[in-house]
């Protein structure tokens, strides 16, 4: 029989359905693969194209060439210049446009992709979320700042140069200020951050365990809103990116890279996103939040039932999900 488990996190109701679960590997992707080049002369990211993009913001170079290079987004959904000016109008509500959108370009090869990069390259992409992160948020017009990589056509992405992407927002999103008060109303509750619970609870159960290492778990949540949702947190409590420290940098860096690397190997390189969901610097203190990253593979769509409740359909059991990538050698 199906079950509906409760995501306490996330506040949402899934449908886990037994019935129609598929086998682990049933979600393996069936796409024609293309050769990719490691350099393309019409990609704006690739070396010597430095001049299609917007002027860098930062830089990490080795051996006289660039790894990684920030530049704002050519087509960024906010604007940098201007002031944050809210305006409401009896039903009309409204606030200007600024805020920051910057590309983070991942790498100068343009065939690669986190999950077959060594993992000190992975963790030097994870350093510059993290100092771009806290400059970001030295912009008094920022409340939110969210990191996102969009990985394949399925995600959204247009462009098959490794990036990804962080956003300053001028307001804080529905979606997180309603995750945060669940949080403190856990904290509330309990005395307990709602994040701490879970990772307690998951490494006791260890049936959905995927990788536990000295400072992160990473595993699939009872409720997984999706087939291989995935989440990886660090067991310290800390509400904010900003404080993650140097030897957790490299902790992260294993864990992301090598679960990446199972999806790639195991379900044949699926279209994802992950999204790294924190509290800002300023909240470095909070009791009740937790900090963690998101990875959502795209092996399913979603449809009118999700989009008509609310609620989701998992046809994979996590269970059996968590048992498939661990299995996976990388």
């Amino acid at each position: 029989m199906s079950e509906l488990r409760l995501n306490l996190i996330t506040r949402e109701w899934v449908i886990i359905a037994t019935e129609r679960a598929k086998r682990p590997d049933d979600f393996r992707q069936k796409k024609d693969h293309k050769f990719l080049p490691e350099h393309l002369n019409t990609c704006p990211f690739c070396t010597g194209n430095e001049t299609k993009t917007p002027s860098e913001i930062m830089t990490i170079a080795s051996d006289g060439s660039w790894k990684i290079r920030v530049t704002p987004n050519k087509f960024a959904a906010l604007n940098i210049d201007g002031e944050r000016t809210r305006i409401n109008e009896g039903l009309k509500h409204l606030v200007t446009g600024v805020g920051r959108h910057e590309v983070i370009i991942e790498s100068s090869l343009h065939n690669t992709t986190p999950a077959l990069m060594p993992n000190e390259d992975v963790a030097e992409i994870i350093n510059v979320y993290k100092k771009r992160f806290i400059d970001i948020y030295n912009d008094p017009r920022i409340e939110h700042v969210i990191i996102f990589k969009n990985h394949g056509e399925k995600a959204g992405t247009s462009l098959e140069h490794p990036h990804s992407q962080i956003v300053g927002t001028p307001v804080m999103p529905m979606q997180v200020r309603e995750r945060i008060d669940e949080a403190r109303r856990y904290f509330d509750n309990t005395g307990e951050c709602l994040m701490c619970s879970t990772v307690r609870a998951e490494l006791a159960e260890g049936r959905r365990i995927i990788l536990d290492t000295e400072h992160f778990v990473t595993f699939i949540p009872y409720a997984a809103l999706s087939p291989f949702h995935i989440w990886i947190f660090p067991k310290r409590h800390t509400s904010t990116l900003a404080a993650m420290q140097d030897d957790e940098t490299a902790d992260l860096a294993y864990n992301l890279k090598t679960v990446l690397a199972k999806l790639y190997h195991g379900l044949d390189n699926p279209d994802y996103n992950y999204v790294i969901r924190s509290e800002s610097p300023k909240e470095c203190g909070s009791e009740y939040f937790h900090w963690y990253l998101s990875i959502v593979p795209k092996v399913v769509q979603t449809a009118g039932f999700e989009l008509g409740s609310g609620m989701y359909i998992n046809s994979a059991l996590p269970e059996e999900s968590a048992e498939f990538l661990r299995k996976v050698k990388v």
